[in-house]
């Protein structure tokens, strides 16, 4: 025993670290515990793209799986991966009715759209895995500044937020503005009273420190929602995992829709994960005490292609983009420091495969509390940013309103990259800059340029 206990310790450079095994297991549990939510809520945003909900459920385990395993193992980081909030409301909500929409102009809706967006997400995936064994994806990590990452996480959060409230149908486009309005007939429904109720739950526990909070407030709802009567418990507790959405990528369809829109959904995939992933590792980091004193992440390449390699397996087994948790800090805050926390919460994703009928049975209104309180987690990083630097403060505020304003967060990343490039240039800080961030901002304006083109071509087909 005393020597197993000395290679685990000796693997994953344990006590190196400061940390003792029992820490990094507590932390594998606050972890997962804080993100198995994702269990529940991947499965009700893709089922909306015509996903099936089961197949869904049994991808979401299983990709989390494998790819917070390879970061245990290959990156031994603390970091825990699963299919990325934001990317699946993009994957649901933006890129699948695109495709539907060019598939009906050419006289193709015999394919399934989300059998194409999945091979969208799986050639992005090729792509990052290439670029991150030719060291170019962690040379642009390297090359943007922290407050744009921070920015980045900030603006998904509020993202988030807004996606939960959308939900549950309290906020939406039917009221008398011509932008999102608060839903005033939705007020005094069960549902949203129960979403309601359980988010401020939620942060009771949260600011009690109690591990765990977001997944006992989603239980608790679930629970109120089925003694209520609003919603139907499942007929049993486990089963076996259901793989409906396994090997259906539909590459031949995305290349028939034509070369211009297949290659604008990959960019547009490629560029959400990219710099979400970018600020979410940097953020965890950070937190862990991983950075270097030059802001450098030691590892950082193998953490992107643990990334790169989920995203992959994903796509195959029938999921949208996985990327590292932000989630991942509660382990940090817990003492997590090495692959041993991440070892943890891969163990108990695999568990998850076999409850199916109950993660598939959790309604709307239980989960919107986890994506509104998780928005809200995400847009803290917002205070390491220096607002008192304009040059600093507006690039960010244009990435944390632009994300959610936009409903896109490549386009909120966009006006936040290209901002930076022209404050720091125009007020003669060229040194605070260097020519991969040039290139990436050049990049965004040529993405924003092709934009009416783009979407002309899909309505047109």
């Amino acid at each position: 025993m005393a020597s197993l206990y000395e290679s685990i310790d000796r693997f994953f450079g344990v006590s190196e670290r400061g940390s003792t095994i029992r820490t990094e297991i507590i932390a594998g549990l606050t972890t997962f515990m804080t993100m198995a939510y994702i269990l529940f809520v991947n499965p009700a945003i893709l089922s909306a793209a015509g996903v099936p909900k089961e197949g869904v459920v049994a991808a979401t385990a299983l990709s989390s799986a494998f790819a917070t395993l390879v970061m245990a193992l290959y990156a031994r980081a603390p970091f825990a991966l699963a299919p990325g909030m934001g990317l699946n409301s993009f994957f649901a909500f933006v890129a699948t009715p695109l495709i539907a929409s060019a598939l009906a102009a050419k006289g193709l809706e015999g394919r399934e759209p989300w059998q194409i967006a999945l091979a969208a997400v799986f050639i992005e995936g090729i792509i990052f895995i290439l670029l991150s064994l030719s060291g170019l994806r962690e040379a642009v990590a390297n090359s943007i500044p922290a407050s744009l990452k921070y920015s980045i996480a900030a603006g998904i959060g509020l993202f988030l937020t807004l996606i939960g409230f959308n939900i549950i149908d309290l906020v939406g486009p039917e009221g008398p503005d011509p932008g999102v309005s608060l839903n005033v007939e939705r007020l005094t429904s069960p549902e949203v009273l129960l979403a309601l109720t359980f988010t401020l739950v939620a942060g009771v526990l949260m600011a009690l420190r109690i591990p765990g909070a977001l997944l006992i407030s989603i239980i608790a709802a679930m629970i109120a929602g089925w003694l209520l009567g609003v919603s139907q418990p499942p007929g049993s507790v486990v089963s076996l995992p259901e793989f409906s959405a396994a090997f259906k990528l539909d590459i031949a369809g995305l290349l028939a829709l034509g070369p211009a829109i297949a290659v604008a959904v990959v960019f547009t995939f490629f560029m959400v994960d990219f710099f979400d992933t970018l600020g979410t590792l940097t953020g965890l980091s950070a937190k862990a005490g991983l950075m270097d004193k030059d802001g450098r992440i030691p590892g950082i390449g193998r953490m992107l292609l643990s990334d790169a390699l989920g995203t992959t397996v994903g796509a195959v087994l029938g999921t949208s983009t996985v990327t590292t948790y932000i989630e991942s800090a509660a382990g940090i805050e817990s003492g997590g420091r090495t692959g041993l926390t991440a070892l943890v919460v891969a163990i108990l994703f695999l568990l998850g495969l076999i409850f199916t009928p109950i993660l598939t049975a959790v309604p709307a209104y239980a989960t919107a509390p986890a994506l509104i309180i998780v928005g809200i987690l995400m847009m803290s990083t917002i205070s390491r940013v220096r607002l008192d630097d304009p040059t600093e403060a507006i690039p960010a505020i244009m990435v944390l309103a632009g994300i959610p304003f936009t409903f896109s967060i490549a386009d909120g990343m966009g006006l936040g990259f290209i901002s930076y490039v022209v404050l720091k240039a125009a007020t003669g800080r060229w040194r605070e800059l260097n020519p991969i961030l040039v290139i990436v901002a050049l990049i965004f304006v040529a993405y924003f340029l092709s934009l009416p083109d783009i979407y002309a071509a899909i309505k047109k087909g």
